[in-house]
């Protein structure tokens, strides 16, 4: 059964790994020890999933963000026809579920592709926050902008790339952020299916299968199942040479 446990300890919101997603950066020297009790009280520590978990589903009422503490997520929605359309991948130190302010629910499926971990942040107690702290209001805003241009720059990929192109991006954008957060960033198990990669870059499984063999013929990259090794990321970055906008789009 999942369990919610609220922070107690004054000091777990500034000590903690995720501060730069749930704080803005400047929030160790813009905030005093009143803000962060309050903040503490806010963010609820931890909501556990287990593979294959829903952490919420399309249509259900906006109550929360998330902070992905670890693990890894899927966002998806299901089309008129049937099919389940994969919209995003969300890894450890990201925050999901601002697709769900605008409407006042959540606009798709958000599952967990492996045992995850992740603070809840209810939002009607953090917009009564962002009253009294205006930097925790321009640091959402942030992020929401950050969506915002994450989301045209998916519309660019499938619009203007060929497949070899948009599995490069696709590999060199999870190489990014996994370096952003400490990890090694050019070897690495993909937590989504070949079929899920497919879905969410406008490929068919075979193409996306046929693609990854290749590149791993070429030596570019080093495949076994989902262990990926990155070879040569210089060549892949040239593959989409002048595409540089379109990177981070996972």
């Amino acid at each position: 059964m999942t369990k919610i446990h609220l922070i107690t300890q004054k000091n777990e919101c500034p000590n903690c790994s995720l501060r730069e997603v749930c704080l803005p950066v400047e929030a160790p020297a813009g905030l005093q020890e009143e803000d962060f009790r309050q903040l503490n009280a806010v963010i609820k520590q931890s909501k556990k999933l287990k593979k294959g978990e829903y952490l919420f589903h399309a249509g259900e009422s906006f109550s929360s963000l998330f902070a992905i503490r670890t693990g890894f997520f899927k966002t998806s929605v299901n089309t008129q026809d049937g099919r389940d359309q994969v919209t995003g991948f969300f890894m450890s130190g990201e925050l999901v579920g601002m697709d769900g302010i605008s409407i006042n629910k959540y606009a798709c499926d958000a599952v967990a592709l492996e045992d995850s971990e992740v603070c809840e942040l209810p939002f009607d107690r953090l917009e009564e926050l962002q009253k009294h702290m205006p930097q925790l209001n321009l640091h959402f805003f942030r992020l929401m902008s950050r969506e915002i241009v994450r989301d045209q720059n998916v519309m660019l990929l499938l619009g203007n790339m060929r497949a070899e192109e948009r599995l490069a991006v696709f590999l060199l954008n999870l190489s990014d952020r996994l370096r952003m957060r400490g990890f090694a960033a050019n070897d690495f198990i993909l937590r989504m299916s070949r079929e899920e990669i497919g879905s969410y870059l406008g490929l068919k499984l075979e193409t996306v299968s046929r693609t990854l063999s290749r590149f791993n013929q070429e030596g570019l990259i080093s495949v076994e199942h989902k262990h990926i090794k990155i070879l040569q990321p210089d060549v892949l970055q040239a593959m989409i040479s002048g595409c540089e906008g379109r990177r981070h789009v996972a």
